[in-house]
């Protein structure tokens, strides 16, 4: 990719921590802002695990409580839960939602991962993302409600039960289910019991639709790069579950909003003129919950997990399975929480010993934790037995 620039900043990547700290609101807790505001900056809030998605936004945060969040989802509307970044499950602001749509349903058409016999054709996936625009215009339904009104509508073939999923077999729409999240026709509802549901984000967002491809992809790329930049278009399509060449392709594309800079020596990208850097290195002891926006969005890799942190924290190179201990804005360590009532567990190993300074800020942040998640904590310093989050 060739990206003209009349003048290269030099960067450390002491000042890029530091940035991303401050940006994520991680070297100090943000006061008087919503939880939108900071699902916004951290480009989604990763959750396969809500509750870890929960604290996520907690920690970041001064005084949020875990209702506070579950308002924003389900009362004020101000997240959306949905498919996100890498196709996987994530909690979005709603004000962002157009942005969002607009650019993953732009993202160019990967190889499926199904058997021939289980695919859909275009047509197909077409036929089936109207049909759940349809059903779902004015409900919240299930599952397998929702699988009765998709074949109704559109035949026998969408139910052939031929997708491996857990201990049984799912329906050939389903394979639809987060292309039909990106071209803005479902999102998540409220659990109904155990069960989840899914309606159109149209009803809780009236007059919403997914913006224009260029607008909101070039839209993403300048959040990314306001809390992950310094970055690569190859990092960038990492994050994002896109192709390299397509990223560099669109990266190129926004050759007049984009600043080359070094890094140590590395040639990153970030928004043109959005070169200012915190004056204090990177500090702070912070603890980060499974699938945290700042353990898998940041690169690179061996700079976020050195050492003995890539081959502790990282599970084949994938970072978010473990929860980690984040010093000074670098994964000094993996930890696990275990809740019994109102008793939270948690167990920090640290890779190396902490001074008695960083103790002190590993307590404060343990009780922040508990406080966040309305338990009482027990802090144990030794080592996590707990494997790696699938």
């Amino acid at each position: 990719m060739s990206i003209p620039t009349s003048q290269e900043t030099r960067l450390s990547w002491s000042e890029v921590s530091a940035r991303r700290l401050e940006r994520h609101a991680l070297s100090a807790p943000a006061r008087d802002a919503r939880p939108a505001d900071v699902v916004a900056v951290m480009c989604g809030a990763h959750a396969q695990v809500l509750s870890a998605a929960e604290l996520s936004i907690g920690l970041r945060i001064s005084g949020l409580t875990r209702t506070d969040v579950h308002q924003a989802l389900w009362s004020e509307r101000s997240l959306v839960k949905t498919f996100g970044p890498r196709g996987t499950v994530h909690l979005l602001p709603a004000g962002d939602l157009p942005m969002w749509t607009g650019a993953l349903s732009a993202l160019p058409s990967s190889t499926s991962s199904h058997t021939k016999n289980a695919r859909m054709t275009p047509e197909q996936t077409d036929e089936v993302v109207a049909a759940i625009a349809v059903a779902l215009r004015d409900a919240e339904l299930t599952a397998d409600e929702l699988s009765e009104a998709v074949v109704a509508a559109t035949g026998p073939w969408a139910g052939d039960l031929v997708m491996p999923a857990f201990q049984g077999m799912w329906p050939r729409w389903r394979q639809a289910l987060s292309t039909a999240a990106n071209r803005g026709a479902l999102c998540f509802g409220p659990n109904r019991g155990r069960k989840t549901t899914y309606t159109s984000p149209q009803r809780w967002l009236p007059g919403f639709r997914p913006a224009g491809e260029a607008g909101a992809l070039a839209g993403v790329v300048r959040h990314y790069l306001h809390a992950y930049g310094p970055t690569t278009p190859a990092q960038f399509a990492q994050w994002l579950g896109a192709p390299r060449r397509w990223a560099s392709e669109l990266f190129a594309s926004l050759a007049g909003e984009l600043q080359r800079v070094e890094v140590d020596g590395d040639t990153a990208w970030l928004a043109a003129g959005d070169t200012a850097m915190p004056s204090a290195p990177p500090r702070g002891v912070r603890l980060l919950p499974y699938f945290d926006a700042y353990s898998v969005g940041c690169h690179p890799r061996e700079r976020l997990f050195p050492g003995r942190a890539a081959e502790r924290a990282l599970s084949g190179g994938q970072a978010g399975t473990f929860p980690v201990l984040l010093v000074d804005g670098t994964v000094a360590g993996v930890w696990h929480l275990r809740r019994s009532g109102r008793r939270l567990d948690i167990t920090v190993e640290p890779f190396t010993p902490l001074a008695a300074a960083r103790l002190q800020e590993l307590d404060e942040q343990v009780e922040r934790v508990g406080e966040f998640l309305e338990g009482v904590p027990r802090l144990t310093i030794g080592t996590v037995t707990v494997g790696a989050h699938a």
